[in-house]
């Protein structure tokens, strides 16, 4: 199917759902989720968000933004560092994903919701994502996937529909950035987000900065490298991220990519 098609069968399943809740993080993918169901089923659909140790502040900020400019209802979730996923094992997108849409669905049927969805897309079966797993065991439905939708066509989507996330780039918990097996603790996480909200305020836009212990690993965009590549720069760079409580700092040279960490299982 071309990308008209593929918009119109998605617009066919959410017409199909009747009150639905959206799980929303303000993201590319689920920002235009909700705004496609929005427009389709309007005050049936509200947005759930999570809150946690390992979102950010700044993206739950920007997710009610969103939320509100949409016009849609927000429902915000707090949840505390999971038990199951403090020692990082490869499962722990699974676990995690399962407890999370488990909360929920839980006040989804309390409130009398007919369906749950997250943003799950096509390009998202192209890598190890044990999340998905979850989310068939759960019932939560993936209309973007169902449609066929894939991330370079969500953007275009997303273009055309006037959103702001079209050209967001791509982020994800902050679970991702520390290495598998090494324990998850609540001070990593804030050191993670704030030398990541650091590189932001500098300009840089697509971010990772992975942890090894105490070692800091700065991925960025391939077209952001010329931007930090200057003594004074790397200099400030390098002593934030020390004052942060990193003891080494270094910047990857391969460049950021999704899903970096998952070689260390498919080695």
């Amino acid at each position: 199917m071309n990308i008209e098609e593929k918009y119109e069968a998605l617009r066919k399943i959410l017409s199909e759902m009747g009150k639905l809740a959206v799980a929303f993080s303000g993201g590319v993918d689920s920002t235009f989720l909700l705004k496609t169901a929005h427009d389709i089923l309007g005050e049936k659909v509200t947005a759930v968000t999570i809150t946690s140790p390992f979102h950010p502040d700044w993206e739950i900020q920007e997710s009610e933004e969103i939320a509100k400019a949409i016009g849609v209802q927000q429902i915000l979730i707090p949840v505390n560092l999971i038990q199951e996923i403090k020692n990082n094992p490869p499962q722990r997108c699974y676990l995690c994903k399962k407890y999370l849409f488990q909360k929920i669905l839980s006040y989804a049927h309390r409130n009398g919701y007919a369906c749950v969805a997250d943003g799950s897309n096509h390009d998202d079966t192209l890598d190890y994502r044990p999340g998905l797993k979850a989310l068939n065991e759960l019932g939560i439905r993936s209309p973007l996937l169902e449609a066929g939708l894939g991330k370079e066509e969500i953007r275009m989507l997303s273009k055309r529909l006037k959103l702001r996330t079209w050209d967001k780039p791509a982020y994800a918990c902050l679970l991702t950035r520390i290495s598998y097996h090494q324990p998850v603790r609540i001070s990593d996480l804030e050191k993670i987000q704030s030398a990541e909200h650091f590189l932001m305020k500098l300009g840089l836009r697509q971010v990772r900065v992975r942890i090894h212990d105490n070692l800091a690993r700065i991925e960025l965009g391939e077209d952001e490298f010329c931007k930090v590549l200057s003594s004074e720069l790397l200099k400030k760079i390098h002593q934030n991220l020390k004052d942060l409580g990193f003891l080494y700092v270094t910047l990857d040279l391969e460049g950021y990519q999704t899903g970096k960490m998952n070689r260390e299982i498919k080695r």
